[in-house]
């Protein structure tokens, strides 16, 4: 399927992981991508090889999504670049775990500034560009926020991201009311433990694996099960979702159990 042909999608945090999984999805549908990334200059540039190989044409931005100033003039380079935004899907998320009796002020304030408040510019900057396109199929635009269980679930040691979390969801929800109006879609998907380079960060490859045997679906999702997931909430297929979350998490979530 070429979903995507003639549309132009924009990945925050794509260099790397989730958003690098949804970037190549979009692609191999036909997207042009812009591949936001804040480090990993090198692996965004691969993620950008890889579209142009593909035959779609990518376009690499330096931004921090904390600072709105950043991306600002991401957008408004996107516009100039592709003539508009079809796709949006912030990404971008960061998270130190720290009990909270002992968590640094600069952690958190760090993991809200991105994780939070990162998708709140994201998303209103992509929601005014799209409000002044006119329609390309059934809509003027399609936000995919990428969100957690986190969110559903309060996972010790991630307090700030927790609530992070929480809080874009709700975001999603209020502008999918505001801006059906317009024809913009606005989803969520809530991914669970997801295969990345930042799990390296806490586990072990013995205990990813280990790990990945407990969940219900027998294995931990790697990030193609998100693009494939972003790729349907940000496709015509998708025309009368919005304000929805979709769960991707190999059955996480229902197969808890209180310890007997």
């Amino acid at each position: 399927m070429q979903r995507f042909e003639g549309k132009t999608a924009l990945i925050t945090g794509a260099s790397r992981g989730i958003g690098r999984g949804i970037a190549l999805c979009l692609a191999a549908e036909g997207a042009d991508v812009v591949v936001n990334y804040r480090t990993h200059p090198d692996e965004a540039q691969s993620v950008a090889d890889e579209i142009t190989e593909m035959g779609r044409q990518a376009m690499i931005w330096q931004a921090d999504v904390a600072d709105r100033s950043a991306l600002e003039a991401m957008f408004a380079g996107t516009v100039e670049r592709f003539g508009r935004v079809d796709v949006v899907v912030p990404n971008a998320a960061f998270s130190i775990r720290e009990p909270v009796l002992e968590a640094k002020w600069e952690n958190v304030r760090r993991t809200i500034d991105v994780t939070q408040l990162g998708v709140f510019h994201t998303c209103q900057l992509a929601a005014q560009q799209m409000a002044t396109q006119s329609l390309l199929g059934r809509s003027r635009g399609k936000i995919v926020i990428i969100s957690s269980v986190h969110e559903e679930m309060a996972f010790a040691l991630s307090a700030a991201y927790n609530m992070s979390k929480a809080a874009i969801n709700h975001l999603a929800r209020t502008m999918a009311i505001e801006l059906a109006p317009l024809r913009i879609n606005v989803n969520v998907v809530n991914p669970g433990w997801i295969d990345t380079p930042g799990e390296r960060n806490y586990f072990s490859e013995e205990q990813i694996r280990e790990g990945g045997t407990k969940i219900p679906w027998g294995r931990i999702g790697i990030p193609e099960d998100i693009g494939k997931a972003v790729a349907y909430l940000a496709s015509d297929d998708a025309d009368y979702a919005t304000g929805s979350v979709l769960r991707v998490d190999g059955g996480l979530m229902v197969g808890l159990s209180v310890p007997s």
